[in-house]
């Protein structure tokens, strides 16, 4: 597959999947639904047959059979080959082992934080501190949900982990509104003269 064919989560779902067992591209899609990785990874019927069928032309998975359930459309049950069972654990062995650079928006909008006035930086701050602290709420009100206690931990352990970044940039976010709400960051009197200046 090589590492240019690396960039879509969805993909390695799909070997995932089927390294566990033969299905159709429906029961891939609700499986992942009823395991909450829509949560995690992108997912939509389009790109899945899509997926699917980019996976099938690199050999990875082949079809297995094509069966019809009644009135139901033709469904094509698909199955990993021994080359994307290689594939999938050098790729997910890979994505676990080496740490990788995010570029996400809040990083980049932080990198240009300068541009807004301090107090509406503050302002804002303030906004994205309330929403993570719902988020969090959120999360923990789903976390006691029966829906949770009946999965796995192996099967929301990625939930986990995005729970602890929120929590980890709810403590940075309040920390950065206290440093400029209360003048100890460094550069504010050349912050303030940027704007005084604009």
């Amino acid at each position: 597959m090589g590492a240019r064919h690396r960039s879509n989560p969805l993909a390695l779902a799909v070997l995932a999947l089927l390294y566990e067992q033969p299905m159709h591209p429906y029961e891939m899609a609700t499986t992942m639904r009823d395991r909450r990785k829509e949560d995690s990874i992108k997912l939509n019927y389009g790109s899945l047959y899509s997926v699917v069928q980019s996976l099938e032309k690199r050999a990875l998975i082949q079809a297995r059979e094509t069966g019809r359930d009644g009135r139901r459309p033709e469904r094509t049950v698909y199955e990993i080959t021994a080359g994307g069972g290689v594939e999938l654990l050098d790729w997910l062995s890979e994505l676990v082992s080496v740490p990788a650079k995010d570029f996400t928006d809040f990083e980049a909008a932080l990198s240009l934080l300068g541009c807004l006035r301090p107090e509406e930086a503050v302002h804002l701050l303030e906004e994205r501190a309330v929403r993570l602290e719902q988020e969090l709420a959120q999360a923990e009100a789903l976390r006691r949900h029966e829906s949770m206690a009946k999965l796995d931990r192996l099967f929301y352990i990625e939930w986990e982990y995005r729970l602890a970044l929120r929590r980890t940039e709810l403590i940075f976010v309040k920390d950065l509104i206290r440093d400029i709400g209360d003048g100890s960051i460094a550069g504010l009197e050349h912050w303030r003269a940027f704007h005084a200046d604009h």
